[in-house]
């Protein structure tokens, strides 16, 4: 059991410290990463960064995932899942209406949640993606198929939980993956905390606001 997520982070932190990562930026998965990757960034003198995902749903069937969009210094990578394409006889071009309104909703996401700052390059650096822990990882593995378009030098992952069969699929995804507990009767992320607050958009907002002061007081010195 952890804790918290400012708990959870903290462990983390202990294990992403003995990779020695050159240049990393953090990367949390809001609004539940945040928490918990607010003291890896701080344990790591990196910047904090939002990863920013929303998911493409069937037409009909919104909560049915057909893919993902995911927030780019260029406006967005869209990352299909090409079996539930064909099982459906669908094509990307298909969604092109959709993405347009995804690609609004991210804009309006990163102007709540940073001030319409664009995120930092990781092109040729570290990136490290946090989360509070996964589940199925369809969130994380489209994050993680669009973080690859920007030419990372290695892609590491870190949480705290995940059932061992996601973590196995997810393995092959990235350079390094950090998982501190993987239980095999694992049933939900939030059981693994003895507090798990839902995290509001004022507060992804106000966390972030804090790490950029942060960062640019360490980079100043």
């Amino acid at each position: 059991m952890f804790e918290d997520r400012t708990e959870a982070g903290e462990r983390l932190a202990d294990a992403l410290e003995e990779l020695e990562l050159p240049d990393p930026v953090v990367m949390a998965l809001p609004r539940g990463g945040l928490p918990v990757a607010l003291p890896v960034a701080r344990r790591l003198g990196a910047p904090l960064e939002l990863l920013l995902v929303r998911k493409i749903g069937l037409p009909g069937s919104p909560e049915f995932a057909a893919g993902a969009i995911v927030d780019t210094p260029d406006g967005g990578e869209a990352v299909f899942n090409t079996e539930v394409l064909r099982a459906f006889g669908m094509r990307e071009s298909d969604f092109d209406a959709e993405l347009a309104e995804k690609r609004k909703e991210l804009d309006a996401r990163r102007r709540r949640f940073m001030g319409g700052r664009m995120p930092t390059p990781v092109a040729g650096r570290s990136a490290v993606i946090v989360d509070d822990g996964i589940a199925t990882g369809a969130t994380v593995r489209a994050a993680l198929a669009g973080l690859k378009s920007q030419d990372p030098a290695r892609i590491v992952l870190a949480v705290p939980v995940a059932p061992p069969d996601t973590v196995q699929a997810l393995r092959g995804d990235v350079d390094h993956l950090i998982c501190l507990d993987t239980p095999r009767a694992f049933q939900a992320v939030s059981l693994h905390y003895r507090s798990f607050d839902q995290v509001s958009d004022d507060t992804v907002a106000q966390l972030m606001e804090t790490a950029r002061a942060e960062h640019d007081e360490r980079t100043s010195r």
